[in-house]
């Protein structure tokens, strides 16, 4: 037994009873024997996701408290002096609590509840969170689709404390951000790309850099900090590059320092190409290109075409920071797409360093589908 938390319905020979969703049920071998409990999930193909191998485990109110205690303390080291007080503090299977995400914003706690497991033992799970952290307020973000998929309806709300204000500031060391917890991406900020936000500051000093898909402008930040002369962010959102004005202020640069385009990266990227406009660094963070396995040769299509332009706008020894969240689009596969999109532009392209998730979003070994971040940072030539 390889101890993976997903259990397919084509795995189960047979369902004794009729457990409710989220409730928690044996899960027996074919000879009987207790191998581990689990939520069920009848609308989902994931027909059980496992909540402990032990069979001497209770799932109970006490486990869940032990269970978040585990995750929260393994959180310390990161944000012990208080430099940083935004980071994921559960994360999902990894930290085997299948389908809950709990990620903190200063003084509140922003949940993502996305089975029926998590769904079932919300009000314990909040219970819990109150009990372990000081937590000024407890939001839900439950607006993820995937929720459909478990039969449960999309949903975001306050579940516990005050309501947050419309945009909460956070620190990343040197660098704050402020986050609209009720509305952003995710569950307001992509807390994954931490540690790859701190790297570019290492490679900008004095360069003209382009950041595309900016959101509310974290990397771009980040450059200035490194010494960037000139940023530019590329965001489809008028609001998100509202917020990214925001917060350049809040950290005291010259607005003349930073551009906002609000456009289509590919169809600017484009633009730049033909009008021969040439950038030191060139960050590419896009959306998520497949969301299901049989849109991976349409994502390789969308990946090879943005790093294609993107490498043809590098100015010759710059820099370029690449990434896919696609989870089914593995890391050999992006790999190439990056040394075709390359060998296209006509550059000699050399990869620096391998990138993943930050810290924060450990990955366990028994559920690999949990390294879903990658990317590359290559020099060009």
């Amino acid at each position: 037994m390889r101890r993976h938390h997903w259990i397919f319905s084509g795995a189960l020979k047979r369902i004794i009873g009729n457990p409710q969703p989220g409730e928690t049920v044996q899960v027996m071998s074919s000879r009987g024997r207790l191998l581990a409990y689990g939520a069920y999930s009848p609308r989902s193909q994931i027909r059980v996701r496992v909540w402990s191998f032990n069979p001497d485990q209770q799932i109970t109110a006490s486990f869940f408290h032990q269970r978040l205690k585990h995750a929260i303390t393994a959180r310390r080291a990161l944000i012990r002096d208080n430099s940083v007080n935004v980071c994921r503090m559960v994360n999902s299977e990894s930290d085997r609590l299948p389908g809950l995400i709990v990620d903190r914003y200063g003084d509140f706690l922003v949940c993502q509840f996305l089975s029926t497991g998590a769904e079932f033992w919300k009000s314990v799970i909040v219970e819990n969170l109150l009990s372990q952290f000081s937590a000024a307020g407890i939001f839900e973000r439950s607006d993820d689709a995937v929720r459909l998929k478990e039969g449960l309806p999309q949903q975001s709300g306050l579940l516990a404390g005050h309501e947050p204000p419309e945009l909460i500031q956070v620190r990343e060391g040197p660098v704050r951000f402020l986050v609209d917890i009720r509305r952003g991406h995710k569950t307001g900020f992509y807390l994954d790309q931490r540690e790859n936000r701190q790297l570019v500051s290492k490679y900008c000093a004095d360069t003209r850099v382009l950041n595309c898909f900016a959101y509310t402008g974290g990397f771009g930040l980040w450059a200035l900090h490194g010494g960037a002369r000139q940023v530019v962010n590329i965001e489809s959102s008028a609001d998100w590059l509202a917020v990214a004005q925001k917060n350049v202020t809040l950290n005291g640069y010259d607005g003349q320092m930073v551009d906002y385009v609000k456009a289509d990266v590919f169809e600017q990227l484009r633009q730049y190409r033909d009008t021969s406009r040439r950038f030191d660094m060139i960050i590419l963070d896009p959306p998520k290109f497949a969301a299901t396995a049989g849109q991976v040769q349409k994502a390789a299509r969308g990946y090879k075409d943005i790093n294609l332009l993107a490498i043809k706008l590098i100015n010759t020894g710059g820099i370029l920071f690449t990434f896919s969240c696609s989870g089914h689009l593995g890391a050999d596969l992006f790999k190439k797409i990056i040394a075709d999109a390359a060998l296209d532009a006509g550059r000699h392209v050399q990869i620096i360093r391998y990138l993943g998730q930050s810290s924060d979003h450990p990955v366990a070994l028994s559920f690999p589908e949990g390294s879903y971040l990658k990317g590359l940072i290559c020099r060009v030539w």
